[in-house]
């Protein structure tokens, strides 16, 4: 009892501390050195060797983008691009949301002099190329609007299983500018699509698995941390084969008009890493045993990673 009514008296003084403290006027300037923190930074990136995570950071807003966020992330983009020791990247949003979509607030303080100063008008939003690298998207809480497209984006996308997906932008009278109308239709079926570019409803992570819109639904709060053990997997495999069946996959879907066009564009993409990776890795199973009966090899370090069953492959 005397430990509880000593610990009690102590907190109702730190308690009576702390008011005065927040009540009373500042310290001159001339008796405490007062630095001003650095600006919060929107866009965050991080290096683990030969894996680069692009975080959106803007919490207050749930992470929709403004015009200087759409601008740095775009930056970002391109620097994961000319990172030649980075294989794979991860785009997430902090503070448990994806990205809500573009900042209302800020398209609310449009004049006709500031059109390209529109966030829809950054050069994100011109991004119509493929990244040239793996990228995969983590999805946590909302993926709005662009936040949606920047997911459709990515090659692979991890969701959590508390995640809402949609285009909420239906509401406001703002159209799909990021792609959306485009890639939602290519991955999901044009009738999906058009459920949900109409409505503008929300879907959550088993309906967006149903769809072909989720690759994997993860725990609450995982997302990032499956992504990044999914990642480093696809370090482990020989890279030039890889990128190149991942062209073609993508010009197939996305590029191609005829299924001839389509079929010789493979053969272009495969006849380089045929050679390059494809005899000396052959030679590594034929004369080494790696990757026999199923197993996963890192074919850099030559070390067995784990078995096929392995679900996050």
């Amino acid at each position: 009892m005397f430990v509880t009514r000593r610990l009690t008296v102590l907190c109702t003084h730190l308690k009576q501390n702390l008011q005065r403290n927040l009540t009373s006027e500042a310290p001159a300037a001339s008796n405490l050195s007062i630095s001003k923190p650095e600006e919060e930074k929107t866009i965050l990136v991080e290096v683990d060797n030969e894996l680069m995570t692009i975080g959106i950071n803007r919490p207050r807003r749930k992470n929709s983008l403004d015009f200087s966020t759409a601008q740095y992330l775009s930056e970002a983009l391109d620097a994961f691009e000319e990172n030649k020791n980075v294989k794979v990247g991860i785009l997430y949003g902090t503070n448990g949301n994806f990205c809500a979509g573009y900042d209302l607030h800020e398209i609310a303080k449009h004049n006709e002099t500031s059109d390209n100063q529109l966030p829809q008008f950054s050069s994100l939003s011109s991004r119509d190329s493929l990244v040239k690298k793996p990228l995969i998207a983590a999805v946590e809480g909302f993926a709005l609007d662009v936040g949606l497209e920047l997911a459709l984006m990515c090659d692979l996308r991890l969701i959590d299983e508390t995640a809402s997906l949609g285009f909420s932008n239906r509401r406001f009278g703002i159209p799909i500018m990021c792609g959306g109308t485009v890639r939602l239709p290519k991955l999901i079926g044009y009738s999906r699509a058009m459920d949900m570019i109409l409505t503008g409803r929300f879907i959550d992570a088993k309906e967006a698995f149903e769809f072909g819109l989720a690759n994997r639904i993860v725990s609450c709060g995982c997302a990032v941390g499956e992504s990044a053990v999914l990642a480093s997997k696809l370090t482990y495999h020989p890279q030039e084969a890889m990128l190149a069946d991942r062209l073609s996959a993508h010009h197939a879907t996305f590029s191609a008009i005829h299924t001839d066009e389509a079929l010789q564009f493979e053969k272009d993409c495969a006849s380089n890493p045929l050679f390059n990776e494809g005899v000396r890795d052959a030679k590594k199973f034929s004369e080494e045993g790696l990757g026999r009966h199923g197993k996963i090899v890192n074919f850099f370090k030559k070390n067995i990673v784990k078995d096929i069953s392995d679900d996050l492959l």
